[in-house]
């Protein structure tokens, strides 16, 4: 593992939706020493997210999941591709991450929600968003705190305008697309992805790699160093006050004091 940074931000999956990461308790077991992490080294981590529609490997049939009547904003699901059943999706995806996936005390921590354009999505957006409010709705119903990870332009084209009684709003925002510091600096400042969401983190892209910034520190960056698998990115952080980090099928890091590193891309 790499000297510890800053702070850390963990993947939860492999890549995709519904894997899990092979590295997920090693890299958790390394992030709890980062100096900058929260209280009781709760470390965040962030999972992807999808709508593959009736057409995945998986789809509900109902509003029962594992056994538990799932109360559906939607109405009834009934194995169709519509919100009802996308809501009950996503709530199987967030049940899936936190029983399956061997995240310890997963209520204490918070879970960013990685929505990106490489994911399989549907044309409804009305859909897509019923996707993310089921696995909103699973994880705060542990008691754990929910972000998105995004850009305004992507999130925008898979989930469209958000409802304003939508638990997406008020979530705190990672937001991506920058290209430099100055602009992911500026972006500490842009619009919200949701009504009322509070960005705290952004990230911009120079030639392979990322970096991530932590509002409202304006220090320099390290990059992120990403080797996931799959269509999934993923969006990793760690660093110092500034806030980076790296993505190992999940996870975000660089060296305390070391102003920017250079870390290869999984791609």
């Amino acid at each position: 593992m790499p000297e510890l940074p800053g702070f850390a931000v963990v993947g939860v999956n492999g890549g995709l939706p519904d894997t899990t990461n092979p590295c997920l308790a090693a890299q958790l077991a390394w992030a709890t020493g980062t100096p900058g992490g929260p209280a009781g080294n709760h470390v965040p981590v962030y999972v992807n997210t999808a709508n593959p529609g009736a057409g995945g490997s998986w789809w509900p049939t109902s509003n029962v999941y594992n056994g538990n009547q799932i109360n559906n904003p939607y109405g009834v699901c009934a194995g169709t591709a519509t919100a009802a059943c996308a809501y009950v999706y996503g709530y199987g995806l967030a049940f899936e991450d936190v029983i399956h996936r061997g995240v310890p005390d997963p209520a204490h921590r918070l879970w960013w929600l990685d929505v990106e354009t490489l994911n399989s999505w549907s044309s409804d957006s009305g859909a897509n968003a019923a996707v993310l409010e089921g696995m909103t709705a699973y994880l705060e119903g542990i008691g754990a705190q929910v972000g998105i990870y995004s850009t305004g332009y992507q999130f925008g084209e898979i989930a469209g305008v958000i409802d304003v009684g939508s638990n997406l709003n008020k979530l705190d925002d990672w937001i991506a697309g920058a290209d430099s510091p100055a602009s992911a600096e500026a972006n500490c400042g842009a619009d919200p992805l949701t009504p009322g969401g509070t960005v705290t983190q952004t990230q911009f892209t120079t030639a392979s790699f990322d970096y991530n910034l932590a509002c409202p520190s304006h220090t320099a960056l390290q990059p992120d160093a990403r080797t996931g698998t799959g269509q999934g990115e993923g969006p990793g952080t760690a660093g110092r006050d500034e806030r980076n980090s790296l993505d190992l099928g999940g996870l975000l890091t660089f060296p305390e004091g070391v102003p920017w590193a250079r870390s290869p891309s999984g791609q």
